[in-house]
């Protein structure tokens, strides 16, 4: 199981040098332009709750490593609050028609959004323990790479504004437990787990196809942070 880690370790590190995350650390570039991906974003951020609630939480549950899942995903349910939130702080909250809002939201530029979270059901849906937990994992390594960047625009935004983020910001990293085996005895629990050969291929092909998946929304929010220019300034809080 270990060795499966070590390659979402290293697929962790291609993903930070994607082109999303040099543009977001290029200060050059207004702060609140380097986020101005977020609408593009909101099909994800929003079905994330759903994920951990329907497709990852099962209850009750007998499964030890399920149990550990259940915990997990209370965690990470409500992080959309903070999304709202930020929209609000970023100014970039705008007013439209029902109907405009739709047709947005199911456009061809959230396309890939739409798609994340559609692969992330199938790889849950009536899915291990085991399986789920390699979603997580991938989930959570490249929600590292964004958070961990996007926070300290989020910094930037506050010496500006005073308006503090709470989705983009030290915060969110912070209520984050990481990894779900960052502590040591859900390690050691994972470590003791031999996988037969058949089921660690197919391990290893879920983990490729989930940053394949994830690249192509990354890639899709630098487009609409390029097409959608905020050209006012933030004003001073």
């Amino acid at each position: 199981m270990q060795d499966i880690f070590t390659v979402i370790e290293n697929k962790k590190q291609e993903f930070a040098q994607l082109p999303l995350f040099h543009f977001m650390q290029d200060k050059s570039i207004d702060p609140r332009q380097r986020l101005a991906w977020a609408p593009c974003a909101a099909p994800f951020i929003m079905n994330f709750g759903e994920l951990n609630k329907y497709f990852l939480r099962v209850e009750p549950t007998n499964d030890p490593l399920q149990a550990l899942i259940n915990k997990h995903t209370y965690e990470d349910d409500h992080h959309w609050l903070w999304f709202l939130e930020d929209l609000k702080n970023l100014e970039i909250d705008k007013s439209m028609k029902f109907s405009d809002a739709l047709r947005f939201l199911w456009s061809a530029e959230t396309k890939n959004a739409r798609w994340l979270n559609y692969q992330l059901y199938q790889y849950t849906l009536q899915a291990t323990s085991l399986q789920k937990l390699i979603v997580i994992e991938v989930t959570e390594a490249t929600g590292n790479v964004m958070f961990s960047t996007a926070a300290k625009i989020g910094k930037e935004i506050k010496e500006i504004t005073q308006k503090e983020c709470r989705y983009f910001a030290d915060f969110h990293l912070d209520v984050e437990t990481g990894h779900m085996t960052s502590s040591l005895d859900i390690e050691q629990f994972v470590k003791d787990i031999t996988l037969p050969e058949e089921t660690q291929k197919e391990a290893l092909k879920s983990v490729e196809q989930l940053f394949k998946v994830f690249t192509k929304f990354t890639d899709e929010l630098l487009v609409y942070a390029k097409n959608h220019r905020i050209d006012y300034p933030l004003i001073m809080g």
